[in-house]
C-alpha cells in the first residue's frame, strides 16, 4: 500500500478541488500577491543561505493566473549536490515576501519513505542518522475571509546530506 504525506493530500484536495468551488484569485488591496511566480525560499544553515528549487505552484497576479506542474522533489533535484549539514543542525526556512504563507508544511523522502516535519518558528532540526534527505515544502495562501479561495500556493523542493 502506498503512503501519502499530508502535503501530497492537500495538493490533491487542492488541485481536485479546483473542480468543486476552490478557486485562486489576487487579493489585491488586502494582502497582494506580487510577482509572475511565487517567491524564492532559501534555507539557511549556520548563517549560510541555499536556495531551494521551485516545484508546482498556481499563482495569480495582474489578473493572470498561471498553474504549473512539475516532478516531485526527488525527481526535481536529480542533479544536484546535496546540501552538506551536520546531523541535528538548524535548518531555517526564509521567504522575504509579505504576505506570509499562512498553511505550510514540510515533508521529508529518504528511501522512498516521507514522512511529515514538524516546523516551529519556521525551522526544523536535521535528522540524526547520515544519510541523504529530500524535502518538500509546501505552502498556502488561503484567504481568511471566503471559504474554498486560495490566493497560490507553491512547493519548494531540497536534498540535504547528513554527515
Amino acid at each position: 500500500m502506498r503512503k501519502f504525506s499530508i502535503v501530497a493530500i492537500l495538493f490533491f484536495v487542492f488541485i481536485l478541488g479546483g473542480c468543486n468551488g476552490v478557486f485562486i484569485k489576487n487579493t489585491d488591496g488586502n494582502g497582494n500577491l506580487s510577482g509572475n511566480k511565487p517567491p524564492i525560499v532559501n534555507i539557511e544553515i549556520d548563517g549560510e543561505k541555499h536556495e531551494t528549487k521551485l516545484g508546482s505552484y498556481c499563482w495569480e497576479s495582474n489578473g493572470k493566473a498561471e498553474c504549473v506542474d512539475t516532478a516531485g522533489p526527488v525527481d526535481l533535484l536529480e542533479d544536484d549536490e546535496p546540501i552538506q549539514i551536520e546531523s541535528g543542525e538548524q535548518i531555517t526556512l526564509a521567504m522575504d515576501y509579505t504576505p506570509k504563507p499562512n498553511e505550510i508544511h514540510l515533508s521529508q523522502i529518504k528511501n522512498n519513505d516521507d514522512m511529515e516535519i514538524e516546523i516551529k518558528n519556521q525551522k526544523f532540526t536535521a535528522p540524526e542518522e547520515k544519510g541523504i534527505y529530500y524535502y518538500s515544502y509546501g505552502v498556502w495562501w488561503i484567504d481568511e475571509k471566503e471559504e474554498n479561495v486560495f490566493h497560490g500556493d507553491a512547493f519548494y523542493a531540497f536534498v540535504l546530506e547528513v554527515k
